[in-house]
């Protein structure tokens, strides 16, 4: 697969496809975004939204959620705001989320199968990690976004001001129905 990348990207460059998505590292719009990594979003997303490269921040994982005050999604949006401009955050979850009803047992299972060690797992349980919370899924997808929304806008390092919104994307027509 690399080398197919690879291939496809020298012909990009050489064409100098590249042309059409300058843009500087501040978003136009002064947005950010947090969804899901799904695939069907890659383009659907920017597309409902009305968005072109160069208008948003785009923070995607698993589910689409701030899993963790001090996690990486939030660090993304901090430097977003404080570094990019960013005044205005969209927690988008989608629907059919295959992150919704994740097992976090049956995901440790599926790692030992895949070679991770008993010792392992147990090494990160006596760390502290909540396998269950930090890898499990979540049952409603508007508390979901809920839950998410309310991090952003109770965080101590979030200025008074950035507004956030929390919607849900049809991942196959693009509609969106605000939840918060």
């Amino acid at each position: 697969m690399i080398d197919e990348i690879l291939e496809y990207n020298r012909a990009f460059v050489e064409k100098k496809e590249y042309e059409q998505f300058i843009t500087s590292k501040f978003p136009d719009k002064k947005l950010a975004i947090v969804s899901c990594m799904d695939t069907r979003l890659t383009k659907l997303l920017p597309a409902a939204l009305g968005l072109k490269n160069g208008d948003a921040k785009f923070i995607k994982n698993a589910g689409g959620i701030i899993s963790h005050p001090f996690g990486s999604a939030m660090r993304s949006l901090l430097i977003g705001i404080y570094e990019l401009g960013v005044e205005e955050i969209l927690v988008i979850g989608h629907t059919d989320c295959g992150a919704r009803h994740t097992d976090s047992h049956k995901l440790l299972e599926k790692m030992k199968t895949r070679g991770i060690s008993q010792e392992n797992i147990n090494m990160l349980e006596y760390c502290g990690i909540d396998f269950n919370s930090w890898l499990g899924g979540f049952k409603n997808l508007d508390e979901s976004i809920k839950k998410s929304v309310e991090q952003i806008k109770k965080h101590p390092l979030v200025p008074e001001g950035v507004i956030v919104h929390g919607l849900i994307i049809d991942s196959l027509t693009g509609e969106l129905t605000p939840v918060i």
